[in-house]
């Protein structure tokens, strides 16, 4: 069964619908340094594609559990030239504690797949 994010106020229940916790994610994801953006890989071919702004969300997998913690798959392109370790604790500081934030849940895991590097000018 597929949980989404939620918690009780004095007035009601709050959800948080898991579309919109990836695509706050991917906003956050895509202004840290190294990041180019996030990707599709499709499936069929292999061909990985670089998402647009309009369709981050596209490129990460949200998985709220019973515990109402937050697990997230990115996949991504980084910069050429950049290490990778450095991009990826960067992603998962500044990613866990803006959604964190943002939602008010805890975020139990971040993965990163980089699915690409690209060259910027």
């Amino acid at each position: 069964m597929q949980h989404q994010g939620q918690f009780d106020t004095k007035l009601g229940r709050v959800v948080i619908d898991n579309d919109v916790i990836a695509t706050y994610a991917g906003s956050v994801a895509v202004e840290c340094f190294g990041i180019v953006g996030m990707a599709a890989v499709n499936v069929k071919d292999g061909l990985v594609k670089l998402l647009k702004k309009d369709y981050l969300s596209h490129g990460i997998d949200v998985v709220v559990d019973d515990q109402n913690e937050i697990s997230l798959d990115f996949h991504v392109i980084i910069s050429y030239g950049i290490s990778v370790a450095t991009v990826s604790d960067n992603l998962r500081q500044t990613v866990k504690y803006k959604v964190e934030e943002f939602t008010g849940m805890a975020v139990k895991d971040i993965r990163i797949f980089v699915e690409g590097i690209r060259v910027i000018d």
